[in-house]
């Protein structure tokens, strides 16, 4: 068996220079997010959302970015989940992309907001009937029993919606981050990576920091 220690990669495809990058990070985002679409990521929308209580115990998980412009970056959940009760009480997050295919990663740190009703509307009824009904099936983060315990839900909700029309779950939603600091890293060689930082100063108007690798 291989060492765990002894695993590693050479990040050689691209670097990342000043002279190169946008000067607002939101378009920086999309230049990479352009290339990691037509690079055909499968996921390419997965993220790790970071999230604290409020006497600031951490916790991480796997999301889906649903969308993004300049008020910043949007995900859908369970308000009662673990990561809605954090939210609630500390609402601040981290968001952290890694293409490896592009050797590139960007975390993105700031505040998160729940987004509005319209919004939320507007996805939710754009979701497969499938997924609709299993946001009303699933108390997310909570114990059950046993699979039935959901499997029963969805024949019920099934039920209900085949009778009635569909709603939306009123747990249900999405929340924006909106970016305080983002940062690039393209990988390099010898792990000396490139790293720029973008601090907002105010509205659309970044500081651009290199930091070390």
């Amino acid at each position: 068996m291989h060492k765990i220690a002894d695993i590693r990669k050479e990040y050689m495809l691209q670097s990342l220079q000043e002279g190169d990058a946008e000067s607002n990070a939101i378009k920086q985002f999309s230049i990479w997010w352009k290339d990691a679409i037509n690079s055909e990521i499968e996921e390419v929308n997965a993220l790790t959302l970071a999230t604290a209580t409020a006497t600031g115990k951490p916790s991480a998980r796997i999301v889906l970015l649903k969308g993004y412009d300049e008020n910043g970056f949007v995900f859908f959940t369970n308000y009662e989940s673990n990561k809605g009760k954090e939210l609630a009480g500390n609402p601040q997050g981290c968001m952290v992309f890694f293409w490896k295919e592009l050797e590139r990663q960007i975390r993105i740190d700031g505040s998160i907001e729940k987004i509005t009703a319209a919004e939320n509307d507007d996805y939710f009824f754009s979701r497969p009937v499938s997924s609709q009904v299993g946001a009303w099936a699933s108390p997310q983060s909570t114990v059950i029993a046993n699979r039935e315990v959901i499997e029963e839900n969805v024949k019920k909700y099934e039920a209900q919606f085949a009778a009635a029309s569909m709603s939306r779950p009123p747990h249900w939603g999405g929340y924006r981050l909106r970016p305080q600091t983002i940062e690039f890293w393209q990988g390099r060689p010898s792990r000396l990576h490139d790293r720029l930082l973008y601090t907002l100063v105010k509205d659309e108007e970044w500081k651009i920091e290199r930091l070390a690798p």
